[in-house]
């Protein structure tokens, strides 16, 4: 494969990609549902309005990518290249994505469906979950230490099997914390 080195350029609908590293690049309204990104660089990238759902993502690096208003439904980024991972997400769909066993300290998902997301084992460390659903997530042997749920809704995670010292939540979300003692909460 010959490399490719793609640097400050702007994407739109309709525009196709050639496996290369892309740097300081925006991808606008692209559609790369069900395609084939395995082994793409992605550095100081940002995606505004695409749709990724069920792509490839195997291998794939993201570095300090923001992802905007954007479908990602179906992901398997715990097939990403881990190397220097990074990235956000603000007003994405992620629905029934996976990024179990992944490190991802800091990340912020902010304004975001995460409805049936797999997060079993995964580093979340810091995190920032505003303003997101995270119905019928998986949060199994997590590390969620002060990662914050306080705008976060519709999660249900067990404090006696992840690491959630020091993560802060809101008086409406002990509900979610209390699930699987089957209690009733009423206000």
């Amino acid at each position: 494969m010959q490399d490719f080195f793609i640097l400050d350029t702007v994407f739109h609908k309709g525009d196709l990609l050639t496996r290369a590293e892309y740097e300081n690049c925006v991808f606008n309204g692209c559609d790369f549902a069900e395609g084939n990104l395995s082994a793409f660089v992605f550095i100081d990238c940002t995606f505004s309005g695409c749709n990724l759902s069920l792509a490839d993502i195997s291998q794939t690096a993201f570095r300090d990518v923001k992802f905007q208003d954007s479908k990602l439904l179906g992901l398997r980024f715990d097939t990403c290249n881990a190397f220097g991972l990074s990235f956000s997400f603000d007003g994405c769909q992620l629905n029934h994505s996976s990024f179990y066993r992944m490190k991802l300290k800091r990340t912020v998902f902010r304004n975001c469906q995460l409805q049936e997301v797999d997060f079993v084992e995964t580093d979340l460390t810091g995190a920032a979950f505003d303003e997101c659903s995270l119905a019928r997530a998986t949060f199994d042997r997590t590390v969620l230490e002060q990662a914050d749920f306080r705008k976060a809704y519709d999660y249900a995670i067990d404090p006696d099997n992840n690491r959630i010292k020091k993560a802060r939540f809101s008086i409406r979300g002990v509900p979610g914390l209390l699930e699987k003692y089957g209690i009733v909460i009423e206000t």
